[in-house]
């Protein structure tokens, strides 16, 4: 369709970009408001922080809604634009309509509430009090709900929302993907707790925070970590935010255990590694932006666990959480590769879970999360449901729901946010197994030369931003679309080497 007015093409299509980036920019500062509200904000703040990004997002709502980039889009003659303007029309299109359907007054109560929700959590999981944040979470299940109808009332709500983090990825092959998993890991699971061989730990003692910090300070620096353009800090529940120009990285650390704060901090390094390989000269459309929140996970499942858990990078790195540590002199480096290997099903915390575990962890969550948007759980009964899954899957019930429903700060902010994590493990493999066709990883890693690894998943991943679909990235990347196979046969070599089962 040709431009309705004597505009070119070129000019409708430039004001359409300048009118998504006001809205993109204003998303940006509100994550940045979340960051410090996770991270520095003083304890009390949370009322005037709840109102400042509840008036943030409903600003960038307006402006992503905005009648006059409606307008664009409809205007624009797409027959005249190249592959990447293409790309951008297509990503803020399916923006534009997604969000057109939402009213800003519920885009403002969800933002609102979520704020709210953050010192809510936090005090109920401090005194396992699930009855405090219970209220909360069923009020969220309802906002979802609302908004799913108000995007698409004839369909399945869960399936709307999950949409939301995981855009071209449909849901029953996720859902599929799961099953695999499931029918798998459990089974290894058991076989490992029954048959395998026992590993070495880290010696008990007292690893202090301080010193941690500066031994993952140090990791993220051997990784290659542009402190230019991020920074490094603690919070409850560590993440990673930001640009390509500032990418926030955090952990937390156990002072009886100094591996739970290294491997978090590598995993949100490879979060910060995406981000920062953004092209900057995109920065404020779709080509410079992350593709979704399982190719975001597949960047730092990919650096923790193809990485950071390997053989090559305890060569390379144990002189120096020696040097950090010196209680830790006589451990060897096979020592150091099983301990950060081993297994751990009676582990209760998701964050703290092993590379095998961890999926049980995220299935239960999808499973509960969805029974909840479709009302086919109540709210009162999320504790018992969680505790009956938990021993089901890896043979443990938590004793508090401090440990079990209320361990993580995602219900607080939204439901159908826990796919992307395994989604990210799977893929992660899948780009494992692609990289090693090309780099000899291993030799590289020994040598402390990361620099081509990232350069690999940067011209892989990074570069393309928002220029394929998902489904369509995932085999530029790698030559095939998602499978769970690569991620199957990793784990069964790994494991059944390591626990000589």
């Amino acid at each position: 369709m040709a431009p309705a007015d004597d505009a070119t093409t070129d000019a409708v299509y430039d004001e359409l970009r300048d009118r998504y980036e006001q809205h993109l920019y204003v998303q940006h500062a509100d994550m940045i408001a979340m960051w410090d509200q996770q991270v520095m904000m003083p304890e009390d703040g949370s009322p005037a922080r709840a109102k400042q990004r509840g008036a943030l997002s409903a600003v960038g709502h307006d402006l992503l809604t905005d009648d006059e980039l409606g307008d664009c889009l409809d205007r624009l003659d797409v027959d005249e634009l190249d592959g990447d303007q293409r790309a951008i029309v297509r990503e803020i299109r399916r923006e534009y309509d997604r969000a057109a359907s939402v009213p800003t007054d519920l885009v403002t109560r969800l933002s609102e509430y979520s704020a709210e929700n953050h010192r809510i959590w936090t005090d109920a999981k401090a005194a396992d009090d699930y009855d405090a944040f219970a209220p909360r979470l069923d009020g969220m299940v309802d906002l979802t709900r609302e908004r799913s109808a108000a995007i698409d009332a004839g369909r399945d709500p869960y399936e709307v929302q999950y949409e939301e983090s995981q855009p071209y990825l449909p849901l029953d092959r996720v859902e599929d993907i799961f099953d695999e998993l499931r029918e798998h890991l459990v089974p290894l699971i058991e076989r490992i707790r029954t048959d395998g061989r026992e590993l070495p730990e880290i010696p008990e003692g007292t690893y202090d925070a301080a010193t941690q910090d500066d031994l993952c300070r140090e990791a993220l620096t051997t990784l290659g970590f542009d402190w230019d353009r991020g920074r490094f800090d603690t919070a409850p529940h560590p993440f990673m935010a930001g640009t390509q120009f500032d990418a926030r990285v955090t952990t937390r650390y156990d002072e009886s255990n100094p591996l739970a704060g290294l491997t978090a901090a590598i995993h949100e390094y490879g979060h910060a590694s995406y981000q920062q390989g953004l092209r900057q000269d995109a920065y404020g459309s779709p080509l410079g932006s992350p593709r979704s929140s399982g190719v975001h996970e597949s960047q730092s499942r990919f650096w923790e666990n193809h990485i950071g858990r390997t053989k090559p990078f305890w060569e390379l790195f144990l002189p120096t959480v020696t040097e950090h540590f010196p209680s830790l002199s006589d451990l060897t480096v096979d020592e150091a590769y099983a301990a950060v290997n081993r297994i751990h099903p009676e582990n209760l915390i998701r964050v703290e879970a092993d590379e095998l575990t961890y999926h049980m962890h995220i299935i239960l969550r999808c499973e509960i999360d969805s029974a909840l948007v479709r009302g086919e759980l109540d709210v009162e009964d999320v504790p018992e449901v969680w505790n009956d899954k938990m021993n089901e899957y890896l043979g443990v019930r938590p004793e508090t729901d401090a440990e079990g429903c209320l361990q993580d700060i995602h219900w607080s902010m939204g439901l159908a946010s826990f796919h992307g994590y395994t989604i990210g493990s799977v893929l992660a493999a899948q780009l494992n197994a692609a990289v090693r066709e090309d780099l000899d990883v291993d030799g590289l890693v020994r040598e402390g030369e990361f620099d081509p690894i990232r350069e690999w998943m940067g011209e892989h991943v990074h570069r393309h931003g928002q220029r394929y679909p998902t489904d369509e990235l995932i085999e530029v990347a790698t030559g095939e679309p998602l499978t769970a196979e690569y991620f199957l046969d990793y784990v069964d070599e790994k494991f059944t080497e390591l626990y000589d089962l």
